[in-house]
């Protein structure tokens, strides 16, 4: 496990043996994932899952065609955050729920365009060559 700054995070690494670990859980390269099969995993009991899933909206498994509840591999990511935030940090059910809507918000933020610097004299030179431009176009009509 990652620490920055003394706060754990999760760290994915992902190994060759077809699986990711996450902390010192290994998540099987696998598209879904049973509630069971999840429950092991994150060594948590399945009625926690279910709980979960009404406190956290980011944590929606699909349900198949017989209702069974398949977890995708963000999904079981999004459960070992969840966890980790509430029995290692401390956080309450409300604050976790808050702290993983801030979590979310910077990850969707668009980081800017990587412009060059330029100095006032190549933008005024820039400028000029764009005036003579439109002067030569401007002859033409």
């Amino acid at each position: 496990m990652k620490a920055t700054s003394g706060i754990p995070t999760i760290a994915r690494n992902k190994t060759t043996a077809g699986v990711v670990k996450t902390a010192d859980v290994v998540i099987p390269e696998k598209l879904y994932f049973r509630i069971g099969e999840v429950a092991e995993l994150c060594r948590l009991p399945a009625y926690v899952l279910r709980f979960w899933e009404t406190e956290f909206p980011q944590l929606k498994p699909v349900k198949s065609s017989t209702g069974q509840r398949m977890y995708r591999h963000k999904d079981v990511e999004s459960v070992l955050r969840i966890k980790q935030l509430l029995y290692e940090e401390g956080f309450t059910i409300a604050g976790a729920r808050q702290h993983l809507r801030m979590e979310n918000k910077g990850e969707k933020g668009q980081t800017p365009l990587p412009f060059p610097e330029r100095s006032a004299s190549d933008l005024k030179h820039i400028r000029q060559g764009l005036r003579e431009i439109l002067g030569i176009l401007s002859a033409r009509r």
